[in-house]
């Protein structure tokens, strides 16, 4: 059972918007949700879970809880972490509003089998479906596009290119520098989502000793990522996150500052809202 410290003010404001074209809400963490001018609804890696204290702990609100969502057409996973793939998170989603999850292969057996949704929550196997790099997937008025992603802690990562009429959205999930530059040669993308944080010592999954643990994108790797993907705005993501690995995104301003992209840096925080 998820508790949101905030009510269902944003679910509530998610559902009542009339975007012009598309608007963006972020979830904190690396979640998302896209509505566009028709009420078609996109949530990307929605996570509304507290962690694993004490190896990682949440340092931000939850936003809502997942059983209040009415109304949401598609729910995209970016790779099989916990905070990208999580039942509590997610599967009430697509319970009450019968959305299809796209996912990767490695991110639907989480939720098939580690997590066996279907056994505790009513859904069913036809809201899964298995995404390849290279596909392409209409929903609504969005043209959803699989793309590759460098995410050496993820075992089938990828990255989604969303095109809209109102323009082209990206999402890397986790990833860093290695797979951009032919993304950004393909697509026009007016906004793109990085994770950004700094490195700090978490304790080990086994061990429970303390490590230097790198997980997102330094300052100087997002601005590659940047120019790889020839970003016009740039909105770091999951720097709020974990304690241990926040980081401050306004200090990108300097490091962007002598490179052609991003063109803006989009500084938002959990709850805020950005048009497409």
């Amino acid at each position: 059972m998820t508790h949101s410290d905030w009510g269902d003010w944003l679910v509530r404001d998610v559902e009542t918007a009339d975007p012009d074209g598309v608007a963006i809400w972020y979830l904190g963490c690396n979640g998302f949700v896209l509505k566009a001018n028709d009420g078609t609804t996109l949530f990307i890696d929605p996570y509304l879970g507290t962690g694993d204290p004490p190896r990682t702990v949440r340092m931000i609100p939850i936003p809502f809880d997942p059983g209040t969502v009415e109304e949401a057409t598609a729910l995209l996973a970016t790779h099989e972490h916990t905070d990208h793939v999580h039942g509590p998170s997610q599967a009430p989603i697509l319970e009450n509003t019968g959305a299809t999850m796209y996912a990767p292969e490695d991110s639907l057996a989480v939720a098939r089998e580690e997590e066996a949704w279907e056994e505790s929550w009513d859904v069913t196997d036809d809201q899964f479906v298995d995404v390849h790099v290279g596909d392409a997937h209409e929903i609504g008025p969005f043209t959803v596009h699989v793309e590759p992603a460098n995410d050496p802690d993820a075992t089938q990562p990828v990255s989604y290119v969303i095109e809209h009429e109102a323009g082209t959205f990206f999402h890397g999930g986790d990833a860093r520098p290695g797979e951009f530059e032919s993304i950004g040669e393909e697509y026009d993308i007016d906004l793109g989502v990085l994770a950004f944080g700094t490195v700090g010592m978490v304790p080990d999954s086994e061990t429970g000793e303390p490590e230097r643990t790198r997980w997102y994108n330094d300052e100087n790797a997002i601005v590659e990522a940047a120019n790889d993907l020839r970003l016009d705005r740039l909105l770091p993501s999951h720097w709020d996150m974990w304690r241990g690995l926040t980081a401050d995104p306004t200090v990108l301003h300097h490091h962007a500052a002598s490179f052609e992209h991003p063109r803006k840096l989009e500084i938002v925080e959990i709850g805020d809202r950005v048009e497409l």
